[in-house]
């Protein structure tokens, strides 16, 4: 459990006549990736229509909506927002009109450079609605020299620095580019006659598109009516994948850089049971991000697997309560232990990831005031120490326990009886990779940009 999140999904579908209900469908598949606003934008040719609002995918769009989104060209996006941002003009997509037409873009990751750019149009006559990076955008295509749309998005994103994975809808084209790093994931799909690209693969299950490959790292798609893709690589491809989202971001079912992720989450657990090994009588998920982890901890270990803690899906958004009565209260409105099946046994918990610690201590004290006699906490991924600035909203460095507190302080805050956590080389075997194709900057301090 952590205060850790992704910012947003995206879609895009290309020459389908249900576009818009596909492209919703497409988010709610996503929904895990962002919770505080959705929108779509449509084509049919000769305008785009557009629909945002801040709530889950299925509280901002029904049969009524999604009908006036007319066209077969649809982009869609769900946003995790920050600290102040929420202002319905900060949920994407981000529409404008300019001298070639119309155009809308989402956008997953984070700009680097964006207050720069920022500074630097609004010096030469730029107004800004929005305080999204992803609005820089829309000024450096509309003030670009260059006649052509895509001649114009090529030299937008060469003014930019940092995450992005974006879907470009004009009135008649589609357009997907990724960074040159390919910190955050995108995928391509046939559907039909048609294409989607998705931030997950799981969109792609939910509505019967077939997996192509994933969008190269610095690569740009066009989609045009009666063609196949065209592919332009704007960048060398130097993959330096975000690692975090097979430690918590991705769903279990997807497949994120072109490997699936409930896989690589159980050969997280498998390695963290032969590097933290413990004695114990069960081994406990935190649910959902540890359960995977869990299993594989179970398997290598031998260890009994039991879901002891049972989660309640159906709380909604609540406000940050002022006091530590109350967001132990609000802990318990999602967590449940099962205190028949623990009270006596020693438990190993298996969770994703520590960020500020709180919620930790409070499962820990959760699971001892319901009979646990010990609790062994043991973590799938290295300490979180420092933060992310491309695309994931983690605190501050001061915020983040790991980088404040040695491990046997951590263990003691927490009030368990040992801790553990997966070793950085660990992480990375047990992802196949090698730390040049990875970035696990929140891990190591090591930032790519």
């Amino acid at each position: 459990m952590r205060s850790m999140n992704e910012k947003c999904a995206v879609v895009g579908i290309f020459d389908h006549p249900q576009a818009s209900k596909l492209a919703y469908f497409s988010l709610h598949a996503q929904q895990h990736r962002g919770q505080e606003a959705a929108g779509i934008s449509t084509s049919n040719g000769e305008k785009l229509f557009t629909i945002k609002d801040r709530g889950l995918v299925t509280q901002v769009f029904d049969n009524q909506k999604l009908a006036t989104l007319k066209g077969e060209m649809a982009i869609g996006h769900t946003r995790y927002s920050t600290a102040g941002d929420d202002s319905i003009l900060d949920a994407q997509p981000v529409f404008a009109r300019y001298d070639l037409g119309e155009m809308a873009i989402v956008h997953n990751g984070n700009l680097t450079n964006a207050k720069e750019v920022r500074d630097a149009l609004i010096k030469k006559g730029a107004i800004f609605q929005t305080f999204m990076d992803t609005e820089n955008l829309i000024h450096l295509i509309a003030k670009s020299d260059q006649q052509h749309l895509t001649d114009r998005i090529i030299d937008a994103v060469k003014k930019i620095e940092g995450a992005y994975s974006l879907v470009f809808l004009s009135r008649s084209k589609m357009f997907a580019m990724r960074d040159r790093f390919g910190f955050r994931p995108l995928s391509l799909g046939r559907l039909g006659d048609g294409y989607v690209v998705a931030s997950e693969t799981c969109a792609f299950d939910l509505i019967g598109a077939e997996y192509i490959r994933d969008v190269e790292p610095g690569e740009l798609l066009i989609f045009e009516k009666g063609k196949a893709p065209q592919s332009i690589k704007v960048y060398e491809p130097t993959p330096k994948h975000c690692i975090f989202e097979y430690v918590y971001f991705a769903r279990p079912d997807s497949n994120v850089y072109n490997q699936n992720v409930y896989t690589m989450r159980k050969a997280m657990g498998k390695k963290l049971a032969q590097e933290q090994p413990i004695e114990a009588d069960m081994v406990v998920p935190v649910p959902d991000g540890g359960v995977p982890s869990a299993i594989g901890y179970a398997q290598e270990s031998g260890i009994p697997f039991e879901m002891a803690i049972m989660r309640n899906h159906y709380i909604g958004r609540t406000f940050i309560e002022p006091t530590q009565e109350m967001r132990d209260l609000k802990v318990k409105m999602k967590l449940s232990p099962i205190a028949s099946l623990i009270k006596g046994k020693r438990l190993i918990v298996i969770d994703d990831s520590i960020v500020r610690g709180t919620t930790s201590r409070q499962i820990v004290r959760m699971l001892k005031a319901a009979g646990a006699l010990e609790v062994h906490m043991r973590i799938s991924s290295p300490p979180t120490t420092d933060p992310c600035f491309y695309g994931v909203d983690t605190p501050d460095k001061d915020k983040l326990i790991a980088a404040n507190m040695t491990n046997a302080e951590i263990c003691a805050f927490i009030e368990a009886d040992s801790l553990g956590y997966l070793s950085n080389d660990g992480l990375l075997l047990s992802v196949n990779g090698k730390e040049e194709n990875y970035c696990t900057a929140c891990f190591t301090g090591n930032y790519i940009v």
